[in-house]
């Protein structure tokens, strides 16, 4: 049987938040035509200066994202001559740049180099997520296993349904590796023994588990997943998007380099911003309150709280709408 992608995602635009329902068939798995719509969206949200945040949720009751289609994993890779760790090594390097040279897509559908290319433009939309400017929350409104806990790892937040749900990477129990990021994700989201006795297990996290170990950020009734994450979506992308953009490419970048190289990534991103119009601004505005008043802005408890749900210390300008 010759593998077949199908699967879509239901877009509700809730103004700068768009609520994206991912539906993976009726068993709600993670497969090329998810992966497709997904760099798709990645690339018009990063391009939308209205659009602040995305919230993802599964389409079906008790899933998220089951996990990767496996039908689609196997094809591609009985599709490979057997390689060695070196060989494969090999395929994953020109497989990046063959992903980057789109004009020989056509040529490349044709050769055993296509799985791996599908597999590093995966990796390339989870990363343009972590780059982004937009924040990206995922509603786990239910569980989710390999692929489906991967692509939670890659977003910024996660708010997961309280009860008989479950959440892991269990390649193993297939006799493969994960390939979605979950080796590097979760490692970086829990630490590496607990990550690395987790994954070698294949058993999952219970929402409690997951909550106690730094996997999900929240947990909440069933009832309230949606609500609760569009409520962070709408909290953190209230935030200056520049400075959103580059606090992520700080940490999910430079926070796995060494120390000098990852102050130089954040060095980098600082100036960026202090040149920004809204950095520009908003310290205007801090600069200019204290002349008014005699006293820094975030030392009064009242304007710091109107600074956090607002996203800004409040001023001239920002309160003007600016």
């Amino acid at each position: 049987m010759t593998y077949e992608a199908k699967g879509h995602l239901e877009v509700e635009d809730r103004g700068g938040v768009l609520i994206v329902r991912v539906d993976g068939g009726p068993h709600s798995l993670f497969g090329l035509d998810i992966a497709r719509r997904l760099d798709e969206l990645v690339d018009r949200v990063d391009h939308d200066p209205g659009i602040r945040a995305v919230v993802f949720t599964g389409a079906r009751p008790g899933r998220f994202v089951s996990h990767a289609d496996v039908r689609w994993l196997q094809e591609e890779g009985a599709a490979i001559p057997p390689l060695g760790r070196r060989g494969a090594a090999a395929v994953a390097r020109v497989a990046r740049g063959a992903d980057r040279a789109r004009a020989l897509e056509p040529v490349v559908r044709k050769t055993p180099l296509w799985g791996a290319v599908q597999l590093d433009r995966l990796h390339a939309t989870f990363l343009k997520m972590n780059a982004s400017g937009v924040i990206f929350v995922a509603a786990l409104n239910g569980s989710a296993l390999g692929l489906g806990a991967e692509f939670a790892w890659a977003c910024d937040l996660r708010v997961m349904a309280d009860g008989d749900f479950f959440i892991g990477q269990p390649e193993i129990l297939l006799g493969i590796n994960p390939g979605g990021g979950g080796t590097q994700r979760l490692t970086r989201l829990i630490g590496t023994h607990r990550s690395l006795v987790a994954i070698l297990e294949g058993k999952p996290f219970t929402p409690a588990q997951a909550l106690s170990n730094g996997a999900v950020d929240e947990v909440v009734p069933t009832s309230d997943v949606l609500t609760r994450a569009t409520e962070l979506a709408e909290y953190f992308g209230l935030r200056p998007r520049e400075a959103v953009a580059a606090i992520k490419r700080s940490v999910y970048f430079g926070g796995s380099m060494s120390l000098a190289e990852g102050l130089h990534v954040e060095r980098t991103e600082f100036l960026g911003t202090d040149q920004s119009e809204d950095g520009q601004q908003l310290m205007l505005d801090y600069l200019e309150t204290i002349d008014a008043t005699g006293e820094l802005p975030l030392y009064n408890p009242d304007t710091y709280k109107q600074a956090l749900a607002a996203g800004r210390v409040p001023g001239r300008r920002s309160t003007n709408g600016q």
